[in-house]
């Protein structure tokens, strides 16, 4: 089992959704987890200590000014000793201390203090969510590298509320850790390798102020190469106009373009992978008008449109072809059928193929539920956070490459 053995450091933050987390130990003890447990004073304002402690089988620490715990100093023991960090419920003020780096209680001070991987589970009113404040903090912890899973839609606590603010359910939480900790490389797993990713739309003008795109927020892409350069590569990211931070650690090069990006990409060659994560624009219009487009008389203009170059398949088929080719398949029906398609079409190695259709909210989301394609058949994942996808994608890739120099 992937969580035997494993140590997991619980943060409770205070919200109704804490009860939640009861169920969430039990679930994780159930599958070999040892779960040690931090509950915040406003955890503790909705359940106790003494449930947490029963639950878990551990002492529940609360306390950052300890007698007992601090002589060996407890917080840097805690934040080491555990292999993954899991903050649930994350709440709006857990999320604005980790973004400024605010420690004023044991849960800041162990999520300061450590160097292991963490994993988040929102959980808050929906106003409090779709703030301003809370996106800018929500963004920063990103591209920080902390891993998000949910919130969800649904009914609040509140009674009328609905929206977006539900912490997911402790077994969407139980396989983002599962899918995190499975294989998880070491930070050398790529170290020597030379990785180009692509993310992101492309913008194809049509006159001074109009242009053709679509709605991919790069948030994918920018997860893959924010994971292979903290498995040790050296990573290229080429990106379309995003409103994300660039990751740090990696070299990051601006474009608009289709064309801008296959120019950009083959001056990244040679590398050992690339993993085209873009959502690039089939088409472009033909002639771009020197002056915007005017109404005439209330008619729609004529436009023309020329095939964009197709950056997965020049890739694909280049003298320079890279080891490892992984493309992207956003598709709004028969994904897998049509991710099979384009894996021999393009002639690249692997397909990650997803659905974007409107309601699923892959597009601009947070989320992504994958299917990795490849000759040997279709491995489906679980819906997880975009950060934990790209963890899992980058601890295939370092298998292969792995293989592949044994």
């Amino acid at each position: 089992m992937v969580l035997n053995g494993k140590c997991i450091l619980l943060i409770i933050g205070g919200g109704i959704a804490a009860y939640k987390s009861l169920d969430l130990i039990r679930r994780l003890r159930e599958r070999g987890a040892k779960v040690r447990c931090i509950l915040t004073p406003g955890g503790a304002e909705f359940i106790t200590p003494l449930s947490v402690a029963a639950i878990s089988g551990e002492r529940c620490f609360t306390e950052l000014f300890s007698h007992q715990d601090e002589f060996d100093i407890g917080h840097i023991r805690l934040s080491r000793e555990a292999d993954l960090i899991v903050v649930a419920p994350a709440t709006a003020g857990l999320i604005a201390k980790m973004a400024q780096g605010i420690t004023n209680d044991l849960a800041t001070a162990v999520l300061l203090a450590t160097d292991k991987r963490v994993l988040i589970a929102p959980a808050m009113n929906p106003m409090m969510w779709s703030h301003a404040a809370t996106k800018r903090n929500f963004t920063q912890l990103m591209a920080d590298g902390i891993i998000a899973v949910g919130p969800n839609a649904g009914e609040m606590a509140e009674r009328g509320e609905t929206g977006v603010g539900r912490m997911a359910e402790p077994l969407e939480i139980v396989s983002a850790i599962e899918s995190l900790l499975h294989e998880m490389p070491a930070t050398d797993a790529l170290k020597g390798r030379k990785v180009l990713v692509t993310s992101g739309p492309t913008r194809e003008p049509i006159d001074p102020v109009r242009y053709i795109s679509n709605h991919s927020s790069g948030r994918q892409g920018h997860a893959v190469a924010r994971a292979a350069a903290a498995a040790g590569a050296e990573v290229t990211l080429v990106s379309g106009p995003v409103e994300i931070p660039d990751p740090s650690g990696v070299k990051t090069i601006h474009v608009e373009t289709a064309s801008e990006m296959l120019s950009a990409a083959q001056s990244a060659l040679p590398v050992d992978i690339a993993v085209c994560a873009a959502a690039v624009a089939d088409w472009r219009v033909d002639a771009i008008a020197n002056e915007k487009i005017k109404k005439i008389d209330g008619r729609a203009p004529s436009l023309s449109f020329a095939e964009n170059p197709d950056i997965l398949a020049t890739l694909s088929h280049g003298k320079k072809r890279p080891r490892l080719v992984v493309g992207f398949a956003a598709e709004t029906e028969k994904v897998i059928e049509h991710a099979r398609a384009k894996l021999a079409r393009k002639g690249c190695d692997w397909i990650v193929a997803n659905d974007v259709s409107p309601e699923r909210g892959t597009f601009g989301g947070r989320n992504n539920q994958v299917h990795l394609v490849t000759a040997g058949g279709v491995e489906s994942w679980p819906l997880l956070s975009k950060e934990a996808v790209a963890d899992g994608l980058i601890r295939r890739i370092a298998a292969t490459m792995k293989e592949a120099r044994a």
